[in-house]
């Protein structure tokens, strides 16, 4: 099976206004318009069986609504979609909404950290990594343009969750850090680590798509295309281009993600 494990889609009362934000913030015109019958329909064309759709709680008040959406649309589309939860540094009931979530079938979190407003080596964050540990998928935003020391995100906190909670599955999206690959270089490239492609191809040189690229454990690179921002078929197109891979590789490419999801076990 095909998956795409990095897209998002909203409710469609708020779908139009999480794309403005979008555009505005990272100054990329959306290909779509973030709701999950465009996202299925270019699945669908892409050859796509399954998408994963994350949100992310900006707020502690939004992680309820948020996750009552990941539910919904996880039971509404089980054979092709994967939902993520979302929590937020300061959500108090933590343990309860994982318990909550976990009844649901949720198998992972997303964390997009640099909209949330912490870092994602918070010493608050602890006893939720924790918690989460073996039980679910982790899902991170990495990177930004801000160097490492005023990033809420960069590589080095990813390394240092991987360091102090083993236990945990992660995945580094964005080739393990947007504008940060130097330091995906020197910090993630080898590790035990998942990353994805979302959001790469426009940003990265060739010589640094193919250090990461063939760096890193193919087992361990998931394809993502960050719908509604860019297109899961295109970039599967931009990807054969710029990777020159042949049917083999794209296949494991496409395919490597479902590994992550069997229903019981977090691996």
């Amino acid at each position: 099976m095909f998956i795409d494990i990095h897209t998002h889609a909203y409710h469609p009362k708020i779908a139009e206004k999480v794309v403005a934000q979008l555009e505005s913030h990272y100054g990329i015109p959306a290909v779509g318009t973030a709701r999950l019958d465009d996202l299925l329909a270019r699945a669908k064309r892409a050859g796509l069986d399954k998408v994963v759709v994350h949100n992310a709680a900006t707020t502690p008040a939004q992680v309820i609504p948020a996750n009552n959406w990941a539910i919904r649309i996880q039971r509404e589309y089980p054979e092709q979609v994967i939902a993520f939860g979302t929590l937020h540094r300061d959500y108090a009931d933590f343990e309860q909404e994982l318990d909550r979530l976990e009844q649901a079938g949720i198998q992972g979190i997303k964390f997009h950290a640099d909209f949330q407003g912490f870092r994602l080596d918070d010493p608050k964050l602890g006893p939720i990594y924790e918690a989460m540990s073996g039980r679910f998928v982790l899902m991170l935003h990495v990177g930004d343009k801000l160097p490492p020391e005023q990033n809420n995100s960069s590589p080095d906190k990813v390394a240092a969750i991987l360091r102090d909670f083993p236990g945990l599955t992660v995945i580094a999206a964005h080739m393990g850090g947007l504008y940060q690959w130097k330091f995906v270089v020197e910090q993630l490239v080898g590790k035990k680590v998942y990353i994805d492609t979302s959001s790469t191809l426009p940003f990265i040189d060739d010589e640094t798509l193919r250090r990461i690229f063939d760096g890193h454990p193919r087992e361990r690179i998931l394809f993502g295309s960050d719908y509604p921002l860019f297109d899961p078929g295109e970039e599967i197109v931009r990807l054969r281009k710029r990777l020159l891979l042949g049917d083999a590789a794209m296949e494991q490419l496409l395919s490597t993600g479902m590994s992550l999801f069997d229903g019981k076990t977090v691996h």
